[in-house]
């Protein structure tokens, strides 16, 4: 149903492909009677006329891109706002919208979520913003609804920034990417790759988008076949595909490590706009006649069958049919893959939920960005109609993307259809996403239409003896299940009628409620802090040496922003740096935080003047090792902090806090073979964290081992690639080498600064 081409490949007419090969030429030549390069070709994509429209550089190889819109949700608007204060802010130069959709369980954490609602109301009445009450919407819908338009870009603090099916090329990045678009900068990366995603045929009755997005995901990840790249859908697939649909689908690419995504619109997508009261939004966008892309992902709809993607990953997948036949086996593999991600502390069963030779889950959800879509909804209803989920242990939480689409909902009779099962319909809110809402009961199994099901997302407390777990399925599946009272059970199964519904939006929801400042701030309207919104603190410049002690080495093939900052509960302190900083690590490695505060005690001393060893004693031995080779070092040209390794750390969330709790606890950069993401990599940059690479292979350290980087500083602003470094043994000196990485001039502005904050301090 899904394969990939090796290399790349052209696309003729929006409607045959052709492999880049020796004979491509002549072929083209042939079909079209024309001649082109193949950079001639690479500039037909939708992708590259949007960022050639959106690049200050001048230069296609070096973009340097400004966005049209920006959007934040209540867990990154604060320390968003926050770090731009401090660098100057006086005004949203472009709309921004403030969602609050994260943390809108306002009795978690005493006054802390509201008090963050009500500092983004007011900042978005000083500066110029709009703010999107909790509960009204999540925020990726209500750009969908209000803010996307075709041929613009948006970026986002929320990995899942995609509005590729609505012709709106849109980024989820870490929040001092949207610091600098606040303050008039820009988001500079080299030209991206693009990959064609090819569509044929059209879907089975019963499969849904995250169906098609899961086989996708299941395709590539492994392979990083799209990794920071742009993938554009394209082919006659597209046509039968509606948009909610279309939609479901693009929002899931953020899990194959992409960068965005763009999709060929049609009268499909301009329905879509007149209906939400934005005709003039749309525009029609297609590749060129003859279009290169840098590689071919092709799809036969007609093949996609319903799928589910196991624990601990949105690419762990099987098709729900294939698991039903190989239950035993695949329900132990899928238990020895979770012990490299739970590293052994829990026991993690899965095969006891087998009984009668069925799979039992316990719970469902339908919600958020991506499941909570009107079509996905309405789908469920029908499969549930006149059934019940029965009065045992399995439950069903249904929760509508926005307020419009669940008043919609409540008009044509889905809503009634759903409750009458058993099942509760709640308002928007992305908490069963990120481990605050609807947590299962220990060791139980969690299906979700939702966007991830990492470690933890489900709300486990894996230092607490608490597990539960997640597989990912589609809204039409999750309702077969639950009509069969939680036997796993693939919609395809389903004998009944799936209607199409009429969608309504009633604008006046928001109208009513949302404060929209239409671009004009109020420099005289106070910003309202509460106790818990916390200035970030100082940080110094990189000082021209580095001693850093490593204090967590991770081996997990894949690191995911979760482990570095665990979701769920910690959010209500996204807005204290110190008080979040507590959580660093905290799910995945506990004595990372007291390591880190310990090492910090020197750079703090050094800092104020004072000798580093009398705050740390077990430096001086240390530097006594290195001074024997490199006799000018002292603590006057030499700073302390931590540093952890991973081998592949990143991937998921595009939250900054990954990174920044590391920087406000001293630590000064990160090692790893590869990072999964841009963005995380990004958010180690604008702290001031140096993104170093090592080579595959035996570490030449271990964890607790000190590692000396002389001339730093030096390296950096030289432009260097290759960074000696060396191991620090009682025995003396063990060199080492690593990489930095591609990085700008400004992003090495940024590091020699100590973060973007002190880069852009006035």
């Amino acid at each position: 149903m899904v394969t990939l081409l090796e290399g790349g490949a052209y696309l003729l007419r929006g409607s045959e492909i052709v492999p880049d090969n020796a004979e491509a030429p002549a072929v083209i030549k042939a079909k079209t009677g024309k001649d082109i390069t193949k950079e001639e070709a690479a500039g037909n994509t939708i992708a590259y006329g949007i960022l050639e429209s959106h690049n200050t550089s001048g230069s296609m190889e070096n973009l340097k891109i400004r966005f049209d819109k920006l959007t934040s949700h209540d867990i990154t608007f604060v320390s968003i706002i926050q770090t731009a204060r401090a660098s100057g802010l006086q005004k949203f130069p472009m709309p921004y919208v403030l969602t609050n959709c994260h943390n809108s369980l306002c009795a978690v954490g005493g006054t802390i979520n509201e008090d963050d609602h009500m500092f983004g109301l007011s900042c978005a009445k000083k500066y110029g913003g709009v703010y999107v009450p909790p509960h009204q919407a999540v925020i990726h819908q209500y750009a969908r609804e209000m803010l996307a338009s075709a041929g613009s870009m948006i970026l986002g603090s929320d990995s899942h920034t995609r509005y590729g099916a609505l012709g709106t090329m849109a980024i989820g990045e870490g929040g001092p990417e949207l610091v600098k678009q606040l303050l008039n900068q820009t988001y500079d990366i080299s030209m991206p790759g693009v990959v064609g995603v090819y569509l044929t045929g059209e879907p089975v009755k019963g499969v849904g988008p995250q169906d098609v997005a899961l086989a996708i995901i299941g395709a590539v990840f492994a392979k990083g076949y799209v990794k920071n790249k742009v993938m554009e859908f394209v082919g006659p697939g597209v046509a039968s595909l509606s948009a909610d649909f279309r939609i479901g689908v693009d929002v899931m690419t953020t899990e194959t490590t992409c960068l965005s995504s763009i999709w060929q619109t049609d009268d499909r997508i301009k329905e879509f706009y007149e209906i939400h009261g934005r005709s003039g939004e749309y525009a029609e966008l297609a590749p060129g006649e003859i279009t290169y892309y840098d590689g071919m992902i092709t799809v036969d709809l007609s093949q996609v069958r319903p799928m589910i993607a196991m624990p601990f990953h949105p690419s762990n997948t099987y098709t729900i049919e294939e698991l039903n036949a190989n239950l035993m086996d695949i329900l132990e593999e899928t238990e020895k893959r979770a012990q490299v991600s739970l590293d052994g502390v829990v026991e993690f069963h899965l095969r006891d939920k087998v009984k009668n030779g069925k799979f039992l889950v316990d719970q469902g959800i339908i919600a958020g960005c991506a499941g909570g879509g009107f079509e996905n909804i309405c789908a469920a209803a029908d499969i549930l109609k006149g059934s019940y989920i029965g009065s045992d242990g399995f439950t069903l939480s249904v929760y509508p993307a926005s307020m419009p689409i669940y008043m919609e909902l409540i008009k044509n009779g889905c809503a009634a259809a759903i409750l009458e099962t058993g099942a509760v319909m709640k308002t928007a809110f992305c908490g069963p996403c990120f481990g605050a809402g609807d947590t299962p009961a220990n060791n139980a199994f969690s299906i979700r239409h939702s966007t991830r099901n990492f470690p933890n997302r489900e709300g486990s407390k894996l230092q607490n003896g608490q597990i539960s777990s997640v597989a990912l399925m589609d809204a039409r599946s999750i309702a077969a299940t639950a009509a069969n009272k939680g036997v796993l059970t693939p919609a395809t199964e389903f004998d009944g009628t799936i209607g199409k519904y009429r969608y309504h939006f009633d604008s006046n929801i928001y109208a009513n409620r949302v404060f929209d400042s239409h671009g004009v701030p109020d420099p005289d309207a106070e910003i309202v802090f509460g106790p818990n919104i916390k200035d970030w603190p100082q940080m110094g410049a990189l000082p021209e040496n580095l001693v850093l002690r490593v204090v967590s080495e991770i081996h997990d093939p894949v690191t995911t922003t979760d482990e570095l900052i665990p979701s769920g509960e910690t959010s209500s302190y996204r807005s204290n740096p110190l008080g979040l900083a507590e959580f660093a690590l905290s799910r995945k490695d506990p004595a990372y935080v007291g390591l880190a505060k310990d090492i910090q005690k020197a750079e703090k001393a050094r800092m104020a003047g004072e000798h580093p060893c009398q705050a740390h004693p077990e430096v001086k031995p240390v530097m006594g090792v290195i001074k024997q080779q490199f006799p000018e070092v002292n603590h006057t040209n030499t700073g302390f902090g931590s540093t952890i390794f991973a081998v592949k750390p990143g991937d998921g969330s595009a939250r900054e806090q990954a990174a920044s709790c590391q920087k406000v606890l001293g630590g000064w950069a990160n090692i790893a073979n590869e990072y999964a993401t841009k963005r995380y990599r990004s958010n180690l940059i604008n702290w001031g964290m140096l993104p170093f690479l090592i080579e595959k292979g035996e570490l030449p350290f271990k964890n607790l081992d000190y590692l000396f980087f002389p001339g730093i500083k030096s390296a950096v602003e030289n432009k260097a690639d290759m960074i000696k470094a060396y191991v620090v043994r009682a025995e003396g000196l063990q060199e080492f080498e690593l990489r930095l990485g591609e990085l700008t001039d400004e992003e090495r502005q940024i590091i020699l600064k100590g973060c973007l904050i002190n880069y852009n301090r006035v």
